[in-house]
C-alpha cells in the first residue's frame, strides 16, 4: 500500500491478527463498526466463529469480516458496491495472507437474489439513513441464505428497531453513541 493512500485506519481486536492496524478506503459515509461494538459483538459470537462461513454485507472497511477471519472463520464472503472499497479489501486480505475470502463488487440487494448457500453468521451493516435493512432481511430470509441457528448481526441508527421475520429471535441488543446493534438467531 502506498504511503498516504488511505488515511483511515481500524484495529483488529483479537485473534491471529490482534492489534494489527489496517487502512480502509476513504469513501464518504464509510464508518467502520467501532472497536467497542466489535468487541461486544464478537464476545456474543465467540462460540460460533471458529470454522464458520460468514457473510459480510455492505463490507465497507472490512472490520467485521476481517475480525471474523482473524478469530478463525473458515470462509468470509464480503459484498460491497464500491470498486475502491473492494480493491482496498483485496489489498488488506492479501497483506494478511487470508485465502478464505471471496470479494464481490455488486449491489447487496441484487447479489442476494442470486444462487444462495446458507451461512453461519451474517453481518448486516448498511449505510445509515438509506432504509436498506428491510429488503435485505427479506431476501436473506426468503432466498436460502440462512440455516437454523444462523446468527445475524444488524447495525443501524440508535433509534432503529429491526422488524424481524417470525423465524428470527432477537436475543442481544445494545446501543452506544448513535449506533444500535443487535444479534438475532434464526430458529
Amino acid at each position: 500500500m502506498k504511503p498516504n493512500q488511505h488515511v483511515n485506519q481500524l484495529r483488529i481486536i483479537a485473534g491471529r491478527w490482534r492489534g494489527r492496524k489496517l487502512s480502509f478506503a476513504p469513501v464518504p459515509g464509510l464508518r467502520p463498526t467501532p472497536d467497542r461494538v466489535r468487541e461486544t459483538l464478537f464476545n456474543w459470537l465467540d462460540p460460533f466463529v471458529q470454522g464458520a462461513r460468514c457473510l459480510d454485507l455492505f463490507a465497507g472497511s472490512g472490520a467485521l469480516g476481517i475480525e471474523a477471519a482473524s478469530r478463525g472463520a473458515a470462509e468470509v464472503v464480503m459484498v460491497d458496491y464500491d470498486a475502491v472499497v473492494v480493491a482496498t479489501l483485496r489489498e488488506q486480505l492479501q497483506e494478511l495472507g487470508f485465502s478464505g475470502a471471496q470479494l464481490v463488487q455488486q449491489d447487496v440487494n441484487s447479489w442476494l437474489t442470486g444462487k444462495a448457500a446458507p451461512f453461519d453468521i451474517v453481518f448486516l451493516d448498511p449505510p445509515f439513513r438509506e432504509n436498506r435493512l428491510p429488503a435485505c432481511i427479506e431476501r436473506l430470509e426468503d432466498n436460502g441464505w440462512l440455516a437454523a441457528g444462523t446468527r445475524v448481526y444488524i447495525e443501524a441508527e440508535k433509534t432503529y428497531i429491526p422488524d424481524l421475520p417470525d423465524s428470527w429471535e432477537l436475543y442481544r441488543s445494545k446501543h452506544t453513541g448513535q449506533v444500535g446493534y443487535h444479534l438475532a438467531k434464526c430458529v
